[in-house]
């Protein structure tokens, strides 16, 4: 079975990737792309593994008067990340099928870099060391007004990172719109209607070169 292709979902919290995540996961297996026995598998950063859910509660809801310092937090990630790549991506990919996640690098160089502003080169050595170079097939940036976004969490219990203050989230919301410039990824308006954004990722996806394996004879 040919490699399976890995697709990335970025953008601020409330922009809707959990949302289109699941979408696009019902629409996949119905649209010819997945080559004959290959699955989809839906994932997240933090959390995508059983010891990353263990450092995702260290990091969104540490314990009482325990919050990590900026460098612990960028640590603590490329730690899940590292253990994510190894444990569930790869092995996904390698198996012939399509990863989904809601997360990747590039919510580390935006929430940590541009919102905490540690240093990019550290930032990307890390990820180097987290990823082994594994990149996306095809990354995801959900564009949305912060103002929107926070409209559409109203009342929604914010996590540690989520409570930052609205001069933090902009600048990571500014952070997004710079990687999805320097880095090519693909810009879908989360302001429009559910469906319509759904319609236009899975344009997108057609678009992606698939070695299907054709029969022979």
């Amino acid at each position: 079975m040919p490699r399976g292709r890995f697709v990335v979902l970025e953008g601020i919290d409330g922009c809707g990737k959990t949302t289109q995540l699941e979408a696009l996961s019902r629409w996949l297996p119905t649209s010819g792309l997945l080559a004959p026995g290959a699955q989809v598998v839906c994932t997240r950063e933090p959390g995508g593994t059983s010891l990353g859910q263990a450092l995702r509660q260290l990091l969104l809801h540490p314990p009482e008067g325990q919050v990590p310092c900026s460098r612990t937090e960028l640590l603590l990630y490329a730690a899940d990340r590292a253990q994510h790549v190894q444990e569930r991506i790869l092995p996904a990919l390698a198996a012939g099928h399509w990863v989904l996640s809601d997360r990747f690098t590039g919510s580390t160089v935006a929430y940590q870099g541009d919102g905490r502003g540690l240093d990019r080169e550290l930032i990307a050595e890390l990820e180097g060391m987290a990823t082994g170079g594994l990149q996306a097939d095809l990354t995801f940036w959900l564009e949305l007004p912060l103002a929107a976004a926070l409209r559409r969490r109203g009342d929604w219990p914010a996590d540690r990172i989520e409570a930052a203050g609205e001069p933090f989230l902009g600048r990571v919301a500014a952070g997004f719109a710079r990687l999805a410039a320097e880095r090519g990824w693909q810009r879908l308006d989360a302001s429009q209607p559910v469906a319509a954004v759904t319609a236009a990722a899975c344009e997108h996806l057609r678009q992606l070169e698939i070695p299907v394996p054709r029969p022979h004879g």
